[in-house]
């Protein structure tokens, strides 16, 4: 790697920031909301209706079976009972049929949907059971001598259709849950008017820039900056955390949030799709959708599945002919393997899992864009992070303090803070943080003065404040600690004196503030075996007292935005798996480099568009959560596909009566109860998932 120009940190030019006027272009209304809430609820309804109509089709057809179970030869032999009269075939023969019709139609129609897209695979195979279970049942009825199987074939269906009412209804519990997301937002909302009154409004009519008041209690219902007020806010239900958040003047609110006791006054943000609640609505959607390499696995193995099926089935039927056992067993043996072999639970085992974590990655603020990078953070051997935003909060702290003898740290805190009170200056913004943590007292200047490029002066307590860079310092050749001076610039931290009547009283430093939850998630990440690095634009000795804080194994420092990406492609040649984890729009090349790239969610738009995964809290802990995630949504889709498969490489011997010799043989109905309860158990076992 090329040798990086070194950056001068000592000179702190200390103007005050100039703020770039802004442009307010007269805004036009979109009612993105309420188009989004129709589409929503439009997809529900459709998923709701199909929902009902597998119920429906399941009481009714079950209802039918009853009769059908108490006509039928095998059940009255089973039970000991008769019941034979003129014509009682040809009723459970009309009465067959209505099930096959009715309650049969949605495999049916699926069937022939697969064959016209040459895909075939579950409904071609349950279709296929049935046609030939109820063909040669009413052919025995018309023509063939031998036993029917309509109540085999009455019960097959009613099995099915409860199999896909459960399988269903798990599906669309993800679907619910962004359905509640939908109602976190309030129907109505307060809009400030030009004369001073408030006036109620539906939510979908607000409009961008429009003044809100917010009163204690409710939902936020917007995405909006606070103008006035302060107020503790519960965004539990939108990020995962779990404590309300103090809010007050500048700060953002997120819409379907909860309000606590105080009043807000608000401008409106960010409307309808626009919203941070529709874009995570539309992140969990995009990841549900999105390709997944076990899934795909898993509908690979179930087309093969099906042409296993029907090899062995007919396989089945001619040896069984061979063998010397009649047309009538020969074809309950075949229609056996048909219905052991239906696929359901192994076309199931990935989807609901995948469903299943990516509402639970939603609710604790891990918005999931692409499953496939996803799933492989559980192989990840390094994960480098961006240092300002990410491992550091990119504001200033003071870290020490260096006093000259007779003087206090209240002393120095006081006339500096009073001072920088009146810059907006990102260094001065830092010292009045730490001056307010220390309950220093401020004073107003009596005079203010910015000298450009060597720090700030004026009036504080009728004295001579400065507090100035170590260029005036050694420009007006004032002594001060040099040893000590040496040790916190070669840490990389950014010196500031403080004389007041032009005698030093002390200087101090500042360090951008390293992320608490930076140190915990280094650690945890040692502790799974993965290497943490610094990839940073920064000087070396800022990148190294960072890394040097946090514990981290690799450093690289004074890196240019378009070397970020390059760096990733050498470290990808030496790990296995290397994750990126950034905020800035310079880091988005690295993370589309990255086998995955994750954003921290209060970073700049481009860079979540690059990125796999997005951190809606910021917190570089929940790096530490998609790896957990990942791990145990891999181990939850194993356990579903074994089952599935293995399942159906145990049974589907059974079905073609490969142990007839010791009387084991599986009628069709007991292959349909088998099968549905592989997808019962693979359903119920992606509910229990925890994450």
């Amino acid at each position: 790697m090329k040798k990086h120009e070194h950056v001068n940190h000592d000179e702190m030019k200390h103007n005050e920031m100039k703020h770039d006027e802004m442009k307010h272009d007269e805004m036009k209304h979109e009612n993105h909301m309420e188009h989004n809430h129709e589409e929503h609820n439009h997809s529900g309804h459709d998923h709701t209706h199909m929902l009902v109509e597998y119920k429906n089709k399941f009481i009714i057809s079950l209802l039918v079976t009853i009769p059908i179970l108490v006509l039928s030869p095998m059940i009255q032999a089973f039970f000991g009972f008769e019941l034979a009269f003129i014509g009682d075939s040809y009723i459970l023969f009309v009465l067959s049929t209505f099930v096959f019709i009715y309650g049969g139609k949605p495999f049916l129609l699926g069937s022939i949907d697969e064959i016209k897209k040459r895909n075939l695979g579950m409904m071609t195979l349950i279709a296929l059971a049935i046609i030939v279970a109820y063909l040669y049942s009413a052919l025995t009825i018309f023509v063939l001598e031998g036993s029917n199987f309509f109540w085999e074939l009455a019960t097959l269906i009613d099995i099915m259709l409860i199999g896909h009412y459960i399988e269903m209804k798990s599906v669309m519990s993800a679907s619910n849950a962004l359905e509640k997301l939908v109602k976190l937002i309030p129907s109505e909302a307060h809009l400030m008017v030009s004369n001073g009154n408030v006036k109620t409004i539906r939510t979908d009519e607000v409009q961008k820039g429009d003044k809100l008041l917010i009163k204690p209690g409710e939902k936020i219902p917007v995405d909006c900056a606070i103008l006035s007020g302060e107020s503790t806010v519960d965004e539990s239900m939108l990020t995962g955390e779990s404590v309300p958040v103090t809010k007050k003047k500048g700060d953002l609110l997120i819409g379907g949030a909860i309000n606590g006791s105080g009043s807000l006054t608000v401008q409106v943000k960010k409307i309808g799709k626009d919203s941070y609640i529709y874009q995570v609505i539309d992140l969990v959607k995009e990841a549900q959708e999105s390709k997944s390499r076990t899934q795909d696995l898993s509908n690979r193995a179930a087309r093969l599945l099906f042409y296993v099926a029907v090899s062995v089935g007919v396989i089945t039927f001619i040896v069984w002919i061979i063998i010397g056992k009649d047309v009538s067993y020969a074809l309950e043996r075949m229609v056996t393997v048909m219905v052991i072999a239906c696929p359901h639970a192994l076309g199931l085992a990935a989807p609901l899992v995948v469903a299943r974590s990516t509402a639970i990655s939603a609710q604790n603020g891990l918005l999931i864009r692409n499953r496939a990078n996803f799933e492989e953070a559980r192989n990840l051997e390094a994960i480098v992070f961006d240092k300002t935003g990410t491992l550091t909060k990119g504001a200033f702290i003071v870290t020490d303090v260096v006093l000259t003898e007779g003087y206090t740290e209240e002393d120095l805190f006081k006339y500096a803070a009073s001072l920088e009170s009146q810059s907006s200056h990102p260094l001065s913004v830092g010292l009045l943080k730490s001056a307010k943590d220390k309950n220093t007292k401020i004073i107003k200047p009596t005079k203010f003065e910015s000298l450009t490029g060597k720090g700030i002066s004026g009036i504080v307590e009728n004295k001579q404040v400065h507090v100035i860079s170590p260029g005036y310092m050694k420009d007006k050749k004032i002594k001060y600690p040099v040893e000590e001076y040496k040790r916190l610039s070669n840490q990389g931290k950014t010196i500031s004196f403080v004389l007041v009547n032009n005698e030093l009283i002390g200087f101090y430093a500042l360090a951008d503030e390293v992320r608490e939850s930076a140190k915990s998630a280094v650690k945890k990440l040692k502790n799974m075996n993965i290497k943490t690095i610094m990839l940073t634009g920064d000087n070396k000795q800022v990148a190294n007292w960072v890394a040097n804080q946090l514990g981290l194994d690799e450093v690289y420092a004074e890196v240019l935005p378009h070397e970020k990406a390059e760096i990733i492609k050498e470290l990808k040649t030496r790990y296995k798996k290397v994750a990126m984890t950034g905020d800035g729009i310079n880091d988005a090349p690295a993370l589309v480099t990255a086998d995955l790239g994750i954003a921290i969610g209060a970073g700049t738009d481009v860079a979540i568009e690059s990125a796999d995964v997005i951190l809606v809290r910021s917190d570089p802990e929940d790096v530490v959560s998609i790896i957990r995630l990942s791990k145990s949504t891999y181990r939850k889709m194993k356990q579903n596909l074994w089952w599935a498969a293995g399942y159906n490489i145990v049974t589907i011997p059974l079905a073609a009566g490969v142990l007839y010799s010791i009387g084991i043989v599986l009628s069709p109905a007991m292959g349909a109860v088998l099968m549905s309860l592989s997808t019962v158990i693979v359903a119920i076992n992606a509910r229990l998932f925890k994450g």
